[in-house]
């Protein structure tokens, strides 16, 4: 295991960091209150307002780096994940424009390798991936202001080859930064929500055998050299929705009632994907994640960018359970990139009715 810091960067990396002050203005000179958040796992996000009549303020989060085997598929499959504070993806994290965005990145001793996080909502310094690389045993704050609204993908990028496999072994998630007036139509209609989930999308690459089984091994560095082979062919062998096969299915589903608006965002930090949901649509979307756009309505499908986020409202009109799928149905269907939603509630025979039960096909009429 590289120790010193001299080994993990780069001559231009180190020469960014001489350059860079520490801290071009202390939190106090920004005269501005502190909220503490504490993050929850996806799909579930943290509590937060809408829309604020609050100043800006300083928001903080840590994000504490895990490296852990997991399980990944009903096979029993397993995977050296690399994680943002133990889950895939990393927690979703909400604040309002003009806030600071203050993020203590903790890379405990317990890990083997370094880490970093660039944000794709910040400026400068390659999304602060320059300023937070860190080695097992240290930690690091980092502040930035968010200066644009949306939902944008957060990543570790500690340099060259590390770069793809750190995010496809997990370590990502999102920033939402919210209009302060909260979300609209794009011609000053409020859109609301009652429920918000985070989804996660990964695409996974697990070395086989020669017999074709799942390969297993005892810590990340020793998976490297035969998952960079299995990435190189650009042939994931799972495609999973928040860290594995069945993560928001079955008793796992996510829950709403009829009558609810529920708020979808979706990221995928490699790959691109097209979430449908099977029996709803997209009331709502703001496909490129960016809400100083204003957002497409009645999507059936829609597509999420390798590399970002998107979101979406949805209100739920039928009960029943909704199956929530990237429309590669091989895909969802072979290599798991299927949610669901459980709906409570009413059925309404006005929008959908089974006017005659399945049954025989008659025979032809005889004289």
């Amino acid at each position: 295991m590289l120790t010193r810091r001299g080994a993990l960067l780069s001559a231009a990396a180190a020469a960014l960091l001489l350059a860079v002050p520490a801290s071009t203005k202390a939190a106090d000179e920004l005269k501005l209150p502190r909220q503490k958040v504490e993050l929850v796992a996806p799909p579930f996000v943290h509590a937060h307002e809408q829309a604020t009549k609050q100043g800006p303020k300083i928001v903080e989060f840590t994000l504490t780096i895990e490296e852990k085997k997991v399980v990944i598929d009903e096979k029993g499959t397993t995977f050296q994940a690399m994680t943002f504070n133990g889950s895939m993806p990393g927690p979703l994290m909400v604040v309002h424009e003009g806030d600071y965005v203050e993020v203590k990145l903790v890379n405990p001793a317990s890990n083997s390798m370094p880490h970093n996080v660039d944000f794709h909502s910040a400026t400068g310094a390659l999304g602060g991936a320059e300023l937070t690389l860190v080695n097992p045993g240290e930690e690091v704050t980092l502040r930035w202001k968010a200066t644009r609204t949306g939902t944008f993908v957060y990543h570790c990028a500690p340099g060259g080859p590390m770069i793809p496999w750190h995010v496809v072994s997990g370590m990502n998630g999102a920033v939402m930064v919210l209009p302060r007036e909260g979300l609209t139509d794009g011609k000053g209609k409020q859109v609301k929500y009652d429920r918000v989930y985070y989804i996660g999308e990964q695409d996974m690459y697990v070395p086989r055998d020669e017999k074709g089984n799942f390969k297993a091994y005892d810590s990340p560095g020793d998976s490297y050299n035969d998952t960079v082979e299995v990435m190189k062919k650009l042939i994931p062998t799972h495609v999973v929705f928040n860290g594995k096969v069945g993560a928001l299915t079955g008793k796992n589903a996510l829950t709403a009632k009829v009558g609810e608006t529920v708020l979808i965002v979706h990221s995928q930090a490699n790959r691109d994907s097209r979430p449908h949901l099977i029996g709803g649509h997209g009331d709502y979307v703001w496909e490129t994640g960016k809400f100083s756009n204003a957002p497409e309505t009645g999507l059936e499908t829609w597509f999420i960018r390798g590399g970002s986020a998107g979101a979406a409202t949805y209100k739920f009109l039928q009960p029943g359970i909704y199956a929530y799928v990237t429309h590669n149905l091989i895909e969802a269907v072979e290599l798991g990139a299927s949610a669901h939603f459980k709906v409570e509630g009413k059925w309404n025979d006005d929008l959908m009715t089974q006017v005659k039960a399945p049954s025989e096909i008659p025979g032809p009429k005889t004289n």
